[in-house]
């Protein structure tokens, strides 16, 4: 059975908007991939950070890479995570068929919203998983203040 439906132009624009939107973003996204060695470039290394009442967390996939070969800064409240990986050149005889393994050096700055105590940050890096603990620093964490009544009751709030 066919259905009618009755055109709203309205509806239409809005489908051309969202397709324009999809087109123009992907024009201006920043590449996120690796970049080949020799090229000058490096990889926007991805990261996923979220935080809790106490600290910030940072995690980055890094797999095959050394921790040895990992440099991370703190500074004036921006996190850097550097570092470089070689690939496998093999010799002039060599004819590759398909190359998707990353290689190159990598990178990531990030300002984080909060003040940090950056004397406690600490990392882990398992199973190719890089996370970063950052703590909040004292004055911006969340504490508890007791209220005392005139009588003897104590309320927290």
């Amino acid at each position: 059975m066919n259905r009618v439906v009755r055109w709203d132009p309205f509806r239409e624009m809005v489908s051309v908007r969202n397709q324009m939107d999809e087109l123009v973003g992907d024009l201006m996204r920043e590449p996120t991939g690796w970049q080949g060695e020799g090229r000058g470039e490096s990889m926007r290394l991805p990261l996923d950070v979220f935080e809790d009442d106490q600290s910030f967390s940072v995690k980055a996939s890094l797999p095959g890479i050394d921790p040895e070969d990992i440099d991370i800064s703190f500074s004036e409240n921006t996190l850097t995570i550097q570092g470089e990986t070689s690939g496998e050149s093999g010799d002039e005889n060599t004819k590759w068929h398909l190359r998707e393994r990353h290689y190159g050096k990598f990178m990531r700055s990030i300002s984080l919203p909060a003040a940090i105590n950056g004397a406690n940050i600490s990392a882990d890096f398992t199973d190719g998983i890089l996370t970063l603990t950052l703590p909040k620093a004292d004055e911006i964490k969340p504490r508890r203040i007791t209220v005392q009544t005139g009588g003897s009751k104590t309320v927290e709030g």
